[in-house]
């Protein structure tokens, strides 16, 4: 797939995006993160509004503070409760006062949203577009800024650097695909992703991503066909990374496809043992 990649950014950074639109990238690198967690500094007419506060640390923290001046931050917008994106949460808002938003069906207990939101509600100039999959209380939000482009923040569910993990039993691949198929429905020109760069003219992307997972489940097929299998099995089998975290990443993409699989009736499970149906 035509993935991007970039230099490492500065850090500590606020760096300019579209006009309006700034983002400081947090100290959290790796395999699942690429150079660390996009935190969005949106202006808008009464102020700031901070989409994910990112880890928690409270160097990232100090960042965005010092990134927003003297400009007040009004509110803090949750893209969903994965802790590289909700962690500074709480240490943000302590700092600043500022309302938390997010899908009113936090996937964790530890996250309940001042302003609940469900799909299709504007917030700040920002329409929740929800786009499970990925984990079930991801919202994508659409941004109505007069930027001259239609400019979705895709979160994690669309990355311009790399494919994104479905881990059951929050990500779901029955629900990823619908989200896929939704985005492609949609004729947003710019995708700003929850990690790496801007991604312009997205839906080739995100129709090959669905391509690519289809592609892989044909695949698991084929192999069970041939002889009943485990995950780590199938796993092995169709991955070629031995990185040990994308080899767990690889593992519960395997179990995603499995159990949408299983959902369809296409698949049954004995044991530790995946089968035809």
């Amino acid at each position: 797939m035509p993935f991007l990649t970039e230099p490492e950014p500065p850090r500590g950074v606020a760096l300019d995006v579209l006009p309006g639109i700034r983002r400081i990238v947090a100290r959290n690198p790796g395999v699942m993160t690429y150079h660390g967690t996009n935190t969005y500094l949106i202006a808008v007419d009464d102020g700031l509004t901070v989409l994910d506060p990112g880890p928690d640390d409270p160097v990232h923290v100090r960042d965005i503070l010092r990134a927003a001046d003297t400009v007040p931050i009004r509110r803090i917008l949750l893209s969903h409760a994965h802790r590289d994106h909700l962690g500074a949460t709480a240490a943000l808002q302590a700092a600043t006062q500022a309302p938390t938003s997010g899908f009113h069906c936090a996937a964790t207990p530890i996250f309940t949203p001042d302003l609940p939101l469900a799909d299709g509600d504007t917030i700040a100039g920002l329409t929740a577009i929800h786009t499970p999959g990925h984990a079930s209380d991801h919202p994508a939000f659409a941004y109505g800024g007069n930027h001259g482009a239609k400019i979705l923040f895709s979160a994690d569910h669309v990355m311009s650097w790399s494919s994104s993990i479905v881990n059951p039993p929050d990500g779901d691949m029955r629900a990823y695909y619908a989200s896929l198929l939704r985005l492609l429905e949609r004729d947003d020109t710019i995708y700003l992703p929850g990690h790496g760069p801007i991604l312009a003219n997205p839906r080739a992307l995100v129709a090959e991503m669905l391509a690519h997972r289809r592609h892989r489940e044909a695949a698991i097929l084929c192999a069970l066909r041939t002889a009943p299998a485990s995950v780590a099995d199938l796993a092995t089998k169709l991955y070629a990374n031995h990185n040990p975290m994308l080899k767990f990443a690889a593992e519960r993409n395997v179990l995603a496809h499995l159990l949408k699989l299983h959902a369809e009736g296409i698949t049954v499970e004995n044991g530790t043992v995946w089968r035809m149906a």
